[in-house]
């Protein structure tokens, strides 16, 4: 029979959010940034642009019409056998010294080989232009599926956590290599500063990605005897913690997460959604027949994460990078349910 995930955790202290840094009192910089056009890319880039301090250096298959005139765009192909050379043609060029690297989907694909070939091998030829050139700082984007969601796990997952993800699941070991790559690189080049940022769940009023394709179906799977913890952070939030790594230089791997956590079963009530619970034996093959057939969202690897726990501790974020999330798992749920809400009777798009 299949045991409950455990609905208690440790309660974390709410933590008083100080005073924003003073950001204005921070040398410029020259930017590259890849995955512009990705929800957290295309924001920070426009909170960058917006400030007007740093020289911008775009990177992306299309120049998005957000640019302002003064960010400076180069087409790259990540996907591409030259990709290295022309981004260490580029990074010479404009004398770059800190690099963005954002280039990861959102959404799971059926094109695997494609996915490995722009998050695996694309972060190589980056790692390879950066050292080439000296670059001096690296920010990654990563997630905290890395951790993977299995019946052992603590309650909080902490940065020296062994990353446990599924890596016969391909969008999982994408991203763990990735993270192999960044520590790889870290021990070769001490001098330079590599920040990894591992979000939980991102959502918000204006993001769309897989939690949000989730919760907008009318009858909501889950598998039946599993309710586990689930935590989010609000897109906002994961926004200032990009902000606050680009301003500041602290190495390392960093939890960005939300407040709190809330039973899946409880996100799912407050959804005002359909629950359908499924035995797990049944679910998986399921779910990959639907995936197969092109008529799933996501494939089974997935519903790892809605059967066991894996939930991230945020504590070295708040310490060492000044991350203090202004929103709780809760709130962010609810200024997601609130838009759409509006958008179910056509108040906003």
């Amino acid at each position: 029979m299949p045991t409950k995930s455990k609905k208690t955790a440790p309660k974390t202290p709410k933590a008083k959010a100080p005073d924003p840094p003073a950001f204005t009192q921070q040398k410029s910089r020259v930017i590259a940034m890849t995955g512009i056009r990705s929800f957290i890319g295309s924001n920070l880039l426009q909170r960058l642009q917006q400030e007007g301090r740093h020289q911008i250096v775009a990177l992306d298959l299309e120049k998005p019409e957000f640019l302002k005139p003064r960010t400076r765009f180069y087409k790259l192909d990540l996907t591409s056998t030259t990709a290295d050379v022309t981004l260490s043609e580029i990074l010479e060029q404009e004398k770059c010294d800190t690099f963005i690297h954002l280039a990861f989907l959102s959404r799971p694909t059926h094109k695997s080989s494609y996915a490995h070939e722009l998050e695996s091998v694309g972060t190589m030829y980056i790692f390879h232009a950066c050292a080439k050139n000296k670059v001096k700082k690296l920010i990654i984007s990563s997630t905290t599926m890395v951790y993977g969601a299995l019946p052992i796990n603590p309650n909080f997952l902490v940065e020296e956590s062994p990353l446990r993800g599924n890596r016969n699941f391909h969008p999982i070991r994408d991203r763990i290599e990735v993270e192999e790559q960044a520590q790889s690189f870290q021990k070769k080049h001490p001098e330079m500063v590599v920040t990894v940022l591992r979000p939980c769940t991102i959502l918000g009023p204006t993001i769309r990605n897989f939690i949000t394709t989730y919760l907008g179906l009318p009858v909501i799977t889950t598998l039946l005897g599993y309710d586990p913890l689930m935590q989010l952070v609000h897109e906002e939030d994961a926004l200032d913690a990009y902000r606050l790594a680009v301003e500041r230089d602290c190495p390392g791997v960093f939890n960005i997460v939300g407040r709190g956590v809330l039973p899946l079963s409880t996100i799912i009530k407050l959804s005002g959604k359909i629950k359908a619970p499924i035995l797990h034996a049944v679910a998986y093959p399921l779910i990959d027949g639907l995936w197969l057939a092109q008529v799933g969202i996501a494939p089974s690897g997935y519903l790892d994460y809605i059967r066991y726990l894996w939930v991230a501790d945020g504590t070295k974020a708040r310490k060492e990078l000044g991350f203090f999330p202004k929103y709780s798992t809760k709130e962010t749920l609810e200024t997601f349910l609130g838009i759409q809400r509006l958008r179910a009777i056509h108040l906003v798009e």
